[in-house]
C-alpha cells in the first residue's frame, strides 16, 4: 500500500514536472470538436481551449478547420474560471504574421492582405494576423472616391514600413498598381510604332489638347494635331468618353511619352495652296484671330493668311487692327505672297479698295474747291479732313496773301469748316496740298496782271523814309530805294516827293514769288534819254542835249 502511495506521489510529481507550457507562449493543439462557431481545441497536458472559427480564415477568405487538424495558438492563461486554458489562435498568427513580414519586408517582397477598417486618413489591413495601416494617398494611382469595392478583397500589398517594438507596419497598394502599369505601359508602347494608326478613347481634356487612352497607356494629342484648321478649345472638336483615330508622331523610350495627332491622318490643305490662290488673287475669308501686328485670315478650312497691319488700311495708320476688323468677320482679302515652305501666306486688305488718293485725284483735279473740317493744327499749318478719309494740308504760306500765316493761323479752331483749292495732289507720297488763300486769287498777280518788265506805270506815294519812298500800284506795294529816285545824284531825296504824289516809274523786275514789283525813276530817265537820242541824231553830231530833250518835249506836247 505504502510502495503504491510513493508511485501515485511519483507520478504526481513527475507530472508537475513535466514542462507545463507558459503562459504567453505559443503550443501546438489539437482540434477535437467545432461547435455553435468555436473550435474545441486540445492543447495537451489535459487542458482544452475554445477559439472563435474565424480567427483561423486568412484576409478575404473563409476559414477551413475539421476535426483533428493540428493548430498552433497561443497559450494567454493556463485554467480560467470554467477550468478551460485561455488560447488565441489571433495571438499565435501574429507572432507568426510578424515573423513572416519582417522577412518580406527585409526582401522586398509582396504580402497578401485584405482591407476590413476605415480609419482617419486611410485604411486597416489584415495581412493574416498583424494589422497594418493604408494610407489614403497609397490606395490608387488616382484618389479613390468610393473604396467600398475594394474591401474585404484578397490582394496583394508592399510594406513601406515596420516597427515591431511598436507594432507599426505602413503599407502600399498603389505601389503595385504603378508597377503593373509600368509593366503593362512598356507593353503596349513597345507594340506601338510612330506612324502607326490606332483607336483610342478620350480621357480628359485640358486648353492645350487631350489624353486619349490607348489601351493602358494615354498618349497626349496636341490641340495644334487636331485638325489643320485652327482650333480655339479642344472641346470645339472632341468630349470625353469618345472613340477617335489617331496617329502615333512620336514615342519618346525614356520618359514613355507618346504624342498623337488627328491632323495627319486627313489631306494636307496646304499642298493645293499655290495652284488654288494665285498671287493678286481675290478672295473672301473670315477673321479668325486679332493680334497686335495684323489679323489672321481662314481662306479655308486649314488654310490661314495674316493681313499685316501696314496692308489693313490705306488711312488709318498705326491704329490697332482690332479697331479695322472684328474676329468672325467676312472679309475681302488679295493674296500678296505665298511661302509653302514656311506655310505662310500674306494678305492684304487695302489692296481690295481704291488708293483713296488716286481717287481723291480724279475727283478733285487741281484748282478745285473743295470743304472739310480742321482736323489738326500744327506750327506749319492745318490739316483738313478729305472725302474718302484722308487729310489735306494747308501750309502756313498758303493761308494769307496779306501778312504772315503764322499770324493768322491763330484764327483757326479744330473743328471749324474750312474752304480751300487744291494746289497738288502726290499719290505716290499720299499728300494733298491745299490753299485757302488761292481762293480770293492773287491780287498781286491781278494788279501786275499787264504789266511787263520795261513797261512804265503811274504809282501813288504812300510813305516817305529815309532809304527812299513807298508807293501803291493797284492795291500791291512797293519799294522805290534812294539810288532809284533819280539819275541825277543831288535829286535823289526822299522829301522831294510828298505823300499823294502820283509818280512814273519804270518797271525792272516782277518778282512773283516774294509777290514784290521793281520799280525806278532813274531807269525811266535813263530809258527816255536813250530813245531821244534814237529818234533826233546821235549824241556826236553836234546837237546838245537840252535841244534834243527840248524837241522831244515838244513833240510830245
Amino acid at each position: 500500500m505504502a510502495n503504491t502511495m510513493e508511485e501515485f506521489e511519483a507520478l504526481l510529481n513527475e507530472s508537475f514536472e513535466m514542462d507545463t507550457p507558459a503562459e504567453g507562449s505559443v503550443v501546438k493543439g489539437k482540434v477535437i470538436a467545432i461547435e455553435a462557431g468555436q473550435a474545441i481545441i486540445d492543447v495537451g497536458y489535459k487542458m482544452e481551449g475554445r477559439v472563435d472559427i474565424k480567427e483561423f480564415a486568412n484576409p478575404g477568405e473563409e476559414a477551413e478547420l475539421a476535426v483533428g487538424d493540428t493548430v498552433e495558438v497561443f497559450l494567454r492563461q493556463v485554467e480560467n474560471a470554467r477550468g478551460e486554458a485561455v488560447i488565441s489562435r489571433e495571438m499565435a498568427r501574429r507572432e507568426e504574421a510578424w515573423d513572416r513580414l519582417e522577412k518580406a519586408y527585409a526582401d522586398e517582397e509582396r504580402v497578401d492582405g485584405a482591407i476590413f477598417g476605415r480609419v482617419k486618413g486611410g485604411f486597416t489591413v489584415d495581412l493574416g494576423g498583424a494589422v497594418a495601416f493604408l494610407p489614403g494617398s497609397q490606395v490608387d494611382v488616382r484618389p479613390v472616391r468610393d473604396a467600398g469595392p475594394l474591401m474585404g478583397l484578397k490582394q496583394p500589398f508592399q510594406i513601406l514600413k515596420m516597427d515591431r517594438r511598436r507594432g507599426n507596419i505602413v503599407v502600399s497598394r498603389r505601389a503595385i498598381l504603378e508597377e503593373s502599369r509600368a509593366e503593362q505601359r512598356a507593353e503596349v508602347i513597345g507594340n506601338l510604332t510612330e506612324g502607326q494608326e490606332v483607336d483610342g478613347v478620350v480621357k480628359n481634356i485640358t486648353e492645350y489638347g487631350a489624353f486619349v487612352d490607348l489601351g493602358g497607356v494615354d498618349g497626349l494629342l496636341h490641340v495644334t494635331d487636331m485638325a489643320w484648321r485652327r482650333v480655339n478649345h479642344p472641346s470645339e472638336i472632341l468630349t470625353i468618353g469618345e472613340t477617335i483615330k489617331v496617329q502615333v508622331i512620336k514615342i519618346n523610350k525614356e520618359t514613355h511619352r507618346i504624342s498623337l495627332g488627328m491632323k495627319q491622318l486627313q489631306e494636307d490643305p496646304w499642298d493645293a495652296v499655290e495652284a488654288k490662290f494665285s498671287l493678286g488673287s481675290v478672295h473672301q475669308g473670315r477673321v479668325t484671330n486679332i493680334t497686335d501686328y495684323g489679323a489672321f485670315v481662314e481662306l479655308e478650312a486649314g488654310v490661314e493668311g495674316l493681313v499685316h497691319v501696314s496692308e489693313m488700311s490705306w488711312t488709318k495708320k498705326n491704329v490697332h487692327p482690332g479697331k479695322i476688323v472684328s474676329t468672325s468677320q467676312e472679309v475681302e482679302v488679295m493674296v500678296l505672297e505665298i511661302d509653302s515652305a514656311k506655310r505662310r501666306v500674306s494678305l492684304g486688305l487695302k489692296q481690295t479698295q481704291r488708293n483713296p488718293w488716286e481717287v481723291f485725284a480724279e475727283q478733285f483735279p487741281e484748282g478745285t474747291e473743295v470743304e472739310g473740317e480742321v482736323k489738326n493744327i500744327t506750327e506749319f499749318g492745318l490739316f483738313v479732313g478729305l472725302e474718302g478719309d484722308i487729310d489735306g494740308m494747308v501750309h502756313l504760306s498758303d493761308l494769307t496773301w496779306e501778312g504772315r500765316g503764322e499770324d493768322v493761323i491763330g484764327d483757326f479752331r479744330k473743328g471749324d469748316v474750312v474752304q480751300a483749292k487744291v494746289a497738288e495732289v502726290d499719290v505716290e507720297k499720299e499728300r494733298i496740298s491745299l490753299s485757302i488763300k488761292a481762293l480770293d486769287g492773287d491780287p498781286f498777280a491781278e494788279a501786275v496782271g499787264g504789266v511787263k518788265r520795261g513797261s512804265v506805270i503811274t504809282v501813288e506815294v504812300t510813305k516817305i523814309e529815309d532809304g527812299g519812298i513807298e508807293v501803291d500800284y493797284e492795291g500791291a506795294k512797293s519799294f522805290i530805294r534812294r539810288s532809284d529816285l533819280s539819275r541825277d545824284r543831288a535829286e535823289q531825296r526822299p522829301e522831294r516827293f510828298g505823300v499823294g504824289d502820283k509818280v512814273d516809274v519804270r518797271v525792272t523786275n516782277i518778282d512773283s514769288k516774294t509777290r514784290k514789283l521793281g520799280l525806278s525813276i532813274k531807269a525811266r530817265e535813263i530809258a527816255e534819254e536813250k530813245e531821244a537820242v534814237e529818234q533826233y541824231g546821235s549824241s556826236d553830231s553836234g546837237a546838245s542835249l537840252g535841244d534834243i530833250l527840248g524837241a522831244a518835249l515838244k513833240g510830245d506836247e
